[in-house]
């Protein structure tokens, strides 16, 4: 991750969710399978595939407002996810998904950090638009999406 910078954008989503942390790792770890449990992902292409490295192609909504991006995720088995943005306007970002276990479950915590190299601008851009505007409320449905898959999985299970 880069160092913040004065203006660059910073954003921190946090959830906790009721299971093992092995598979709550795994769902969030399968971002091509991610527009079947949230409905706000139009699609995932994955590029190219290596070891612990993917590089893939998203598109989600923002409200009526269609999103995209490239990013390279690099995944650390059980402890972080992280996403480097190389393709779209948030070209730069860096995405660090942390799983921590707590009682009864994993505590998830997504940070997005931007800085974009834009004149006068790009400070405010980063920070309000894409920030406050989209990533944000992205990065929540995404959490809150992902929790209620993996806690009705297991409601299901039990029933079983």
């Amino acid at each position: 991750m880069r160092a913040k910078v004065a203006g660059a954008m910073h954003t921190e989503n946090r959830i906790e969710i009721r299971g093992e942390l092995r598979e709550i790792f795994r769902t969030a770890a399968q971002v091509e399978k991610w527009p079947q449990i949230l409905p706000h992902y139009r699609w995932v292409r994955v590029v190219q595939r290596r070891k612990r490295r993917l590089t893939v192609e998203m598109a989600a909504r923002r409200a009526r407002f269609p999103v995209r991006w490239t990013a390279v995720q690099e995944v650390v088995p059980y402890e972080r996810i992280t996403y480097k943005h190389i393709k779209g306007i948030t070209t730069g970002m860096d995405v660090a998904w942390t799983f921590t276990p707590i009682q009864g479950g994993v505590q998830i915590v997504i940070t997005h950090d931007l800085s974009l190299p834009w004149p006068l601008v790009g400070g405010f851009f980063s920070k309000y638009i894409v920030g406050r505007l989209f990533v944000k409320p992205i990065a929540g449905r995404t959490l809150r999406y992902l929790k209620q898959s993996v806690e009705a999985g297991r409601e299901q299970q039990r029933r079983r």
